[in-house]
């Protein structure tokens, strides 16, 4: 049998490594998608006349890190809240993005309770940051682009 086959864990990278390539891909995909660095702080669309306006907007600007937050235009009819949705964090200086939680209104510690296990949170960001990545993948195909994303007048945001 090969080196490989028998030490499989020298090809395979651990969860934590898996992780960080994710981060990685997401800032990529999110960075192709609507350059969000480039951004100043504000709310944006993008509207493709699909009826699935995406919405970003830059909540908070630092020397190396961008508070977002994602979703479509349409609210969950039994929460109230924007559905699907993902609150992001990109650090620039690594060139990595995180999906800081998927829940609208929730941060983690919420969903998995006060003092989960390592594993369990682990799991969680894995689940979280590829269902980013793949939704990123789905919004890259169906045409979203920095060239269909329009700033969001202020009078419009006070009628949503």
């Amino acid at each position: 049998m090969s080196h490989v086959l028998d030490q499989a864990t020298a090809v395979l990278p651990d969860r934590f490594g898996f992780l960080m390539g994710l981060y990685a891909e997401n800032y990529r995909r999110l960075d192709r998608l609507f350059a969000p660095q480039r951004l100043a702080c504000g709310e944006y669309q993008s509207d493709l006349d699909d009826g699935l306006d995406v919405h970003l907007k830059v909540q908070e600007r630092h020397r190396y890190t961008l508070e977002l937050s994602l979703s479509y235009g349409f609210l969950d009819a039994s929460t109230g809240h924007p559905s699907p949705s993902a609150q992001l964090r990109m650090y620039t200086d690594a060139g990595v993005a995180e999906a800081m939680h998927c829940h609208p209104g929730r941060h983690l510690w919420h969903v998995l309770g006060p003092f989960p296990e390592a594993h369990t949170v682990m799991q969680h960001r894995l689940q979280m940051n590829s269902f980013l990545n793949r939704w990123l993948e789905y919004l890259a195909e169906q045409g979203h682009s920095i060239g269909t994303l329009q700033a969001v007048a202020s009078e419009q945001r006070r009628r949503a």
